[in-house]
Order: C-alpha cells, then sequence, then structure tokens
C-alpha cells in the first residue's frame, strides 16, 4: 500500500446542482507485487 495525494477539485451536489469544492486530501492505493501483476497478466 502506498499513500497518494488527491488533488482539490470542483464537485457538483447531485440533489441542488450547485458547485462544491471537495478539499485536497491523502487517501491509501493499492500497488501489487510484480509476481502478482505477472501471473494475472499471462
Amino acid at each position: 500500500l502506498k499513500v497518494a495525494e488527491r488533488p482539490a477539485r470542483t464537485g457538483r451536489n447531485p440533489s441542488t446542482g450547485a458547485a462544491i469544492e471537495i478539499a485536497a486530501k491523502k487517501v491509501i492505493k493499492f500497488v501489487p507485487a510484480k509476481v502478482l501483476t505477472d501471473s494475472i497478466n499471462k
């Protein structure tokens, strides 16, 4: 697992259609081992 940074962006409220600002945050990203990637891509 690695930590990735998700940048701030503009989103939309589906109920009202109003634009909202979504803050930047850190997220966990799964990075598979090379052995797993190779076995899946065979």
